[in-house]
């Protein structure tokens, strides 16, 4: 379910609401032969999950471990193959955003902190206070953290002691979805999708702006119907920034100076990803789509999981994969959408997008339980 945020100057999110009441229930599953089988291999408490804080604590590797967070402050690192924990360190603090990069494990907290780990046994190695609440994953590279603040302050620190090297300020509309775009570095760029539907590019070095983007331009007499805010973290391929905003476009960026190579009508707060050629996305009636990434054209759309709170797709082992509210991983074909596979992991619903590592799926639910699944053979 999607969640809005009212912004009261600077000050954190306050208040949240569902977006819609749906008059018509998720749609039901059909049964189908399945043309391949996956297995749950392992599955282990990572904490107390989410607690319904619409939060994308997703799973990651650091170092050839899985590192998964909890709303609780419990972080943990996992042995992918067997399940066995390595370790894990309880914060105590409410948990919001985790990510790293560099043999560096970062978290940011609901009361405005980033703490860094160590990836060999968790410990603390410091912390930073920031403006507000940070609600995505922070991203490293080439020494340097990027943490995304939801009063609209973009921070780059430096990765050895937390200290501040610069920060970029953007406008924050009164009005926004509950969560906020994850930045990606590429080389010496950090690009970022904003509420209001814009893409900017900044300098790893120094903050800079270097360009911005108006991937649609907000438009409506009500804020609700203004609202069209990028809150799927963009992909980067082949030298573009793949972006899609809630109630605006999907668009292919040029990294270098932010032209458009294509653009088109859609709509997503789930996520987006891509296979080469392929382009996919889970649109905001619960749609799976594969787009032509060189040009936007429809490959194939996939309407059964209608209304099902779909999570990102993923490409996996030749398939395209999805989670939904029910704790079902759905399998589709990459050539036409159509079902090859599906797999309960439990009766709890999955939010983030799953992640692959080697042949592996990895996944966490709302109650807190980390699992690996994995296609086997008939």
């Amino acid at each position: 379910m999607l969640f809005l945020g009212f912004m009261a100057g600077c000050s954190a999110i306050r208040q949240y609401l569902p977006e819609k009441d749906y008059s018509d229930p998720p749609l039901e599953l059909e049964e189908f032969t399945p043309k391949v089988k996956a297995k749950i291999l392992w599955s282990t408490r990572i904490g107390k999950g989410t607690k319904s804080h619409y939060l994308r604590l997703s799973p990651f590797i650091i170092d050839d471990q899985i590192i998964a967070a909890d709303y609780s402050g419990q972080v943990s690192a996992f042995d992918g193959t067997s399940g066995k924990r390595q370790w894990e360190t309880k914060l105590n603090l409410p948990l919001t955003g985790a990510g790293g990069g560099e043999h560096l494990i970062i978290v940011g907290t609901e009361n405005a902190e980033v703490v860094a780990l160590d990836p060999e046994k968790g410990n603390v190695l410091w912390k930073k206070a920031v403006s507000s609440e940070i609600l995505s994953a922070p991203s490293v590279e080439e020494g340097v953290v990027v943490v995304r603040a939801v009063d609209g302050q973009i921070y780059g620190l430096n990765a050895e002691d937390g200290s501040r090297l610069w920060v970029y300020q953007y406008s924050v509309p009164s009005l926004t979805l509950r969560g906020t775009a994850a930045p990606v570095i590429d080389n010496d760029k950090v690009i970022i999708g904003l509420p209001g539907g814009k893409l900017i590019a900044l300098s790893l070095d120094d903050g800079q702006l270097l360009w911005e983007k108006s991937v649609v331009i907000p438009r409506g007499r009500t804020e609700l119907d203004r609202l069209a805010d990028i809150n799927a973290t963009p992909v980067l391929y082949a030298g573009y920034a793949y972006t899609v905003t809630y109630n605006g476009k999907i668009a292919a960026v040029w990294l270098t100076n932010g032209d458009v190579l294509w653009a088109r009508e859609m709509s997503s707060y789930a996520g987006i990803n891509i296979d080469g050629s392929n382009l996919y996305v889970t649109d905001i009636d619960n749609y799976v789509w594969a787009l032509d990434s060189r040009t936007g054209a429809s490959l194939w759309r996939q309407s059964k999981l209608l209304r099902r709170r779909l999570t990102a797709p993923i490409s996996y082992d030749g398939y395209v994969v999805v989670g939904d509210y029910e704790g079902y991983l759905h399998w589709m074909s990459k050539d036409d959408g159509h079902f090859i596979t599906r797999l309960r992991v439990k009766k709890v619903g999955i939010i983030n997008a799953p992640l692959v590592v080697e042949n592996r799926i990895y996944v966490t639910n709302e109650k807190g339980i980390l699992s690996a699944v994995q296609i086997i053979d008939n």
